[in-house]
């Protein structure tokens, strides 16, 4: 049956729709043998359709899956540094997924991962503010820290939204708060703690939406009920 080619690439795990148009803006989809063109059908039992000349892979449905991202991960498919992914973490699940935003090498905790490229967009888009929470371990000047963190409303001249902060545990040197935000700047978190002179011992993503870490060990990964998808869906 024949379906548009954004569908059909979303579909395959490839990327979003959007970002299929992209693809094929610049020449990187074919048809069989000619350059595929914004709005074009094809089906894929009876067209040869190629991504930057590799053969497209048969759909094998939605899949999404929650990682417990461990530190010494980049949230990456391949790595030039030959550092560890988040790929071979869940190698084992059958399906090429994509990692749903990213968790920087030394954090961890909640990573989602799919092949749905739009569901992935209706996440991560900053209309939505899907809030994400951080169990955050400092040190330093921890005194006024959640107010001090919580008025932070610009990095590097760059606007952000007031977090959420509360003390979890609290020391006359170390603290564990609980940040939620919701743009997730590149290292956000860390930079806002850096701003009021805390030294960030480990960070741990433990809520992004509706969706829990819970007890899902390190390193392990599991596929999200169909109501937890439902939910995502909801607020994305």
């Amino acid at each position: 049956m024949e379906e548009r080619l954004q569908k059909l690439l979303s579909g395959a795990g490839v990327c979003s729709r959007r970002a299929a148009e992209d693809y094929i803006a610049a020449g990187r989809v074919t048809v069989n043998g000619a350059a595929a063109v914004l709005g074009q059908k094809a089906d894929p039992e009876r067209d040869e359709i190629l991504v930057d000349g590799r053969p497209l892979a048969p759909g094998a449905g939605p899949v999404y899956l929650m990682l417990n991202k461990p530190r010494g991960y980049v949230t990456t498919l391949a790595d030039e540094k030959d550092r560890r992914t988040v790929a071979s973490l869940v190698a084992d699940c059958g399906v090429r997924v994509y990692p749903v935003g990213r968790l920087d090498l030394d954090s961890e905790g909640l990573l989602l991962l799919t092949n749905d490229g739009d569901w992935a967009q209706g996440i991560l888009h900053p209309s939505h503010e899907v809030e994400k929470t951080y169990h955050v371990s400092v040190f330093g000047p921890v005194r006024g820290a959640a107010e001090r963190l919580s008025a932070i409303t610009e990095l590097e001249g760059e606007p952000i939204a007031p977090a959420k902060v509360e003390v979890l545990r609290e020391t006359a040197r170390t603290a564990v708060l609980a940040v939620t935000i919701h743009q997730g700047k590149n290292r956000q978190v860390r930079r806002m703690c850096a701003r009021c002179g805390l030294t960030v011992k480990r960070l741990r993503r433990v809520r992004e939406g509706t969706l829990e870490l819970g007890d899902l060990p390190p390193g392990k990964w599991r596929r999200l009920t169909d109501k937890e998808i439902q939910e995502l869906r909801g607020i994305s």
